[in-house]
């Protein structure tokens, strides 16, 4: 039976109540987070999205059957005076915690069949059933924390853009098919038989346009699609800051952006990272942490000691030399004392991610060379090994040859593997950078075609222009990556805003002059009228808001995500639709 709210109105959130309250009424309305049952005393904890208020029942023989019903998850009302806890029943866990209600009535707005997992409880609960029950999972006060969390950052982001005199512009869902990377969500047209809308993978020709309209500053909290493999930084539809400014250069993208992040950090609780942040190369990303997004709360970079092993006597290392290779290494802090098991081990997992060996070298205690090519290479070539690679006293050096990009790339995944083993990579800590110069074009094998690195319509270095045409793949894009923490949460460019240049552009990613029409034409023909120099970035809303929760996982900072199959367990989507349906868009399913 479920009695109803009546002329109660909530005076306070469970979370409210202070000493300042103490001798006034209040009335709560929430879910019972736990009951306790002491006999002559009835403890109960009652729990909304702002706090936990303690309630107690005392003889209250009309009350007491009402108390004893309680189950954890039931909605209730709670009226009664505010009292001052005993000193010795004080939680100071609570902000609420030393006060209590003395309640005089309890209502039942609703009760709760028993959840599949504790709510409440720090307790493990797999992916699978939080996404199934999300609506309990939400609950919890870790997720609504998270959900709270992104809440005030996208609030202070739209304050800083209207601070800076940028427009929030919608831009369509429903748009054409425009595939150059992931693939597109399709939606068939009913009053258009055979034809499809996409949704948007990013608003980028859209905000281009809009630089074209004279819009002069844009940004959008915007949804976007992409129905491409998922993993723990992608979902199928995702929410992105995208941002474009004419008349800007990058350096003025970095500036806004920057601010941006201090107003984001501060708004979040945070302290706010340091301006400038710093610009490293693609090409010195690649080489010094063997990715275009170095984590740098270790800095631990890679060294190129080729020029030590040139004339060795250890023919590996020489012969790599000479065919072109190098001898890339990495220091790494504090490791001096790993035991020969732990260095065996070191060297089978670089043979799993792809080694045809590892090298390692060290000081001992001693100040004597030690290294598993001690007599093949000799104590001298790895004494110098040892300084060119600025190996302390505390520090191991590991040493890999063969390909530039392939050593530097294993490399990077061994650093980033041990610093998390020796705990360098501080989840407070934020290390910001902006990854710059990317190629333009990329060689696709499969295809057996260039590619855009970034997007097609990312402006060439000025003086890389020339080169388009017999060594396209030498060209700098004028585009730049934001990286946090080994992560990438945005990526943007100065755009092409003559029309000529972008008909080459295409050109080179062998779209053909009838499928630039068909496909771009609307933009083609915007292009011609004054299009401004304009740039632009487009931010990971999740991937930000993820890192300032300090959570592994985007899908743990949205309401309500896919799981790595694109399923939302919750509601059963995808699913099947009705035959009526199919024949109404002219559709119609295979098998």
């Amino acid at each position: 039976m479920t009695d109803y709210l009546g002329e109660l109105v909530r005076t306070h959130t469970c979370g409210a109540l202070r000493e300042s309250d103490v001798g006034h009424d209040a009335v709560l309305l929430g879910w019972v987070d736990r009951v306790r049952d002491l006999g002559s005393l009835i403890f109960i904890d009652v729990r909304d999205r702002f706090g936990t208020t303690q309630v107690v029942v005392r003889e209250d023989e009309a009350l007491r059957p009402v108390a004893k019903r309680l189950r954890p998850e039931f909605v209730v009302a709670v009226m009664g005076p505010v009292e001052l806890r005993s000193a010795d029943t004080v939680n100071s866990k609570l902000d609420t915690g030393t006060v209590e209600i003395a309640a005089r009535k309890i209502l039942v707005l609703n009760e709760s069949d028993r959840p599949p997992f504790q709510i409440t409880e720090d307790v493990a609960v797999s992916e699978d059933l939080r996404l199934k029950y999300r609506y309990l999972d939400l609950r919890g006060h870790r997720m609504q924390q998270n959900i709270v969390l992104r809440h005030r950052v996208t609030m202070s982001i739209r304050q800083f853009f209207d601070q800076h005199e940028f427009l929030e512009i919608e831009t369509p869902m429903l748009t054409k098919s425009t595939p150059e990377g992931a693939r597109d969500y399709l939606v068939p047209s009913r009053v258009h038989p055979g034809e499809f809308y996409a949704l948007p993978q990013s608003p980028q020709i859209f905000k281009q346009i809009l630089m074209i309209a004279g819009m002069d500053r844009y940004y959008q909290i915007a949804r976007c699609f992409r129905d491409e493999d998922l993993r723990a930084d992608r979902q199928p539809e995702f929410t992105q800051i995208d941002v474009e400014m004419s008349f800007a250069t990058p350096e003025m993208v970095f500036g806004i952006i920057e601010s941006l992040m201090q107003a984001v950090f501060t708004a979040a609780g945070h302290k706010p990272p340091e301006t400038p942040f710093r610009r490293i190369s693609y090409a010195e990303a690649m080489t010094r942490y063997g990715t275009d997004k170095p984590d740098l709360r270790c800095e631990m970079p890679i060294e190129d000691i080729s020029e030590v092993f040139a004339d060795s006597s250890f023919g590996v290392f020489r012969d790599a030399i000479r065919s072109g290779g190098v001898v890339r290494a990495l220091t790494v802090t504090g490791a001096r004392g790993a035991s020969r098991r732990e260095l065996d081990d070191l060297v089978a997992r670089a043979v799993a991610l792809g080694a045809t060996g590892l090298v390692w070298a060290r000081l001992g205690t001693g100040g004597e060379v030690q290294s598993s090519i001690l007599k093949a290479a000799g104590e001298e070539t790895l004494r110098r090994a040892l300084t060119v690679g600025k190996v302390g006293e505390a520090d191991l050096l590991l040493m890999v040859s063969g390909d530039p990009i392939k050593a530097s790339n294993l490399l990077g995944k061994l650093r980033l593997e041990l610093a998390a083993k020796a705990k360098l990579l501080d989840p407070s800590r934020y290390e910001f950078a902006w990854v710059v110069n990317f190629p333009l074009l990329e060689w696709d094998d499969t295809d057996r075609r260039y590619v855009s690195m970034h997007h097609p319509f990312t402006a060439p270095v000025d003086e890389d222009v020339r080169k388009l045409e017999e060594r396209p793949e030498a060209v700098r894009a004028k585009s730049y990556d934001l990286v946090l923490n080994g992560t990438e949460i945005g990526g943007g460019s100065t755009r092409i805003h003559d029309q000529t240049l972008q008909r080459k552009i295409f050109s080179l990613l062998n779209i053909s002059e009838e499928e630039a029409s068909s496909r771009f034409g609307f933009f083609l023909d915007a292009l011609k009228f004054g299009t401004p120099p304009h740039s632009g970035i487009a931010l990971g809303l999740d991937r930000l808001v993820a890192l300032l929760a300090q959570e592994n996982s985007i899908r743990d900072v949205i309401a309500f995500p896919k799981t790595t199959t694109a399923v939302d367990l919750m509601s059963d989507a995808p699913s099947d639709v009705d035959a009526r349906q199919l024949k109404e868009l002219s559709l119609r399913t295979e098998g």
